[in-house]
């Protein structure tokens, strides 16, 4: 992921203006030009990339996802966001369209990736820390390597709805237990965000879960809480409440995925 350390301001000034001389690695910094709602158009930003070159980035991002990253549907089109994309989790799961135009080897065509990280250290407030193989994606046919190969590029994105075809998956976590139950949210179709959750088990009233960080939500189940546990899932972006019923069952157990035919 990108990394940057400067001793002093005046330090941080020289080296952006030489990585802007070298590089034409511009950083755009009006806030009214950035974009992260849907239907919004295309605005600027920047990527870079990480990890290996045709790899995922990471299998152990900011956003719980894990190894699922590098499977379907994700299939390693993924990225990390600065602080103004991942905003402290609620970015996670969120979809955008990302292309290039201004390098000879970029292709001119949108690939769309799903924030499931973070990248604190990114410059610039809409910088796109691209897995290695979702950066070559944005190359010409046999021009990956020559993208890679320049670092970071100015790029166009804007936010689109999520389509993943599946329904919502929850992932418990290993730490779960009978009176303590947190898990991560991943595959939200549409906006891809989420704001809100409510557990509803079987024998008590709706409970309100916390986020604990990225995508992963907790709760504190009280003594005799029951499953089956149904979940609403309330979206940030346009509100929505998603319905899964009954996802996690009775006899669920810490690690496990539970996949809902609702989305």
């Amino acid at each position: 992921m990108f990394t940057s350390h400067f001793s002093s301001p005046l330090t941080f000034l020289t080296v952006t203006a030489i990585l802007l001389l070298q590089t034409n690695y511009s950083v755009c910094t009006n806030p009214n030009s950035f974009n992260a709602s849907l239907g919004g158009g295309f605005s600027s930003a920047i990527a870079t990339w990480y990890g290996s070159p045709e790899g995922p980035g990471t299998t152990g991002g900011a956003c719980g996802f894990g190894v699922d990253v590098q499977n379907p549907p994700y299939n390693s089109l993924v990225s990390a966001g600065s602080n103004d994309i991942y905003l402290n989790g609620k970015g996670c799961g969120a979809c955008y369209q990302v292309k290039c135009t201004e390098n000879s080897a970029c292709s001119g065509f949108p690939v769309t990736v799903t924030i499931t990280d973070h990248c604190p250290s990114c410059p610039g407030a809409f910088h796109f820390d691209l897995s290695g193989k979702a950066f070559g994606y944005l190359a010409k046919r046999g021009q990956a390597d020559q993208l890679r190969n320049a670092g970071g590029i100015n790029i166009q994105y804007q936010r689109v709805a999520c389509n993943y075809k599946t329904g919502i998956l929850f992932k418990i976590d290993a730490g779960s237990t009978a009176n303590y139950m947190a898990f991560a949210i991943e595959l939200v179709s549409g906006d891809g965000d989420i704001g809100a959750l409510q557990l509803l088990p079987s024998n008590t009233g709706a409970i309100n879960m916390q986020q604990s960080w990225g995508a992963t939500w907790k709760a504190d189940l009280p003594n005799g809480t029951k499953g089956p546990f149904t979940v609403k899932v309330t979206t940030i972006e346009s509100r929505r409440t998603i319905t899964a019923t009954n996802v996690i069952p009775a006899n669920w157990s810490p690690g496990q995925y539970y996949h809902s035919g609702a989305n």
